[in-house]
């Protein structure tokens, strides 16, 4: 579709509905946008908590196997 049949497609769809249902409508696009961004950002923060507890929750052994260093190197 070309950039120009859009514009027009939008004209017309915004002349066919009522001007204060078009505000709501993208008022209420703003508010799910929102909402969505809100969800992204908690879901983040959830991540990090569970890698923050399972990196404390570790044994030992289980650092140590994932490290990278040679330890035969700072044996005596």
């Amino acid at each position: 579709m070309s950039k120009k049949k859009k514009q027009e497609a939008e004209m017309t769809l915004k002349n066919s509905i009522n001007a204060d249902l078009f505000e709501q409508l993208k008022n209420k696009k703003k508010e799910l946008e929102k909402v969505e961004e809100v969800k992204k950002e908690e879901e983040q923060k959830r991540k990090s908590e569970e890698r923050k507890q399972r990196e404390k929750n570790k044994s030992f052994e289980e650092l140590l196997n994932e490290s990278d260093m040679n330890w035969k190197n700072y044996k005596k």
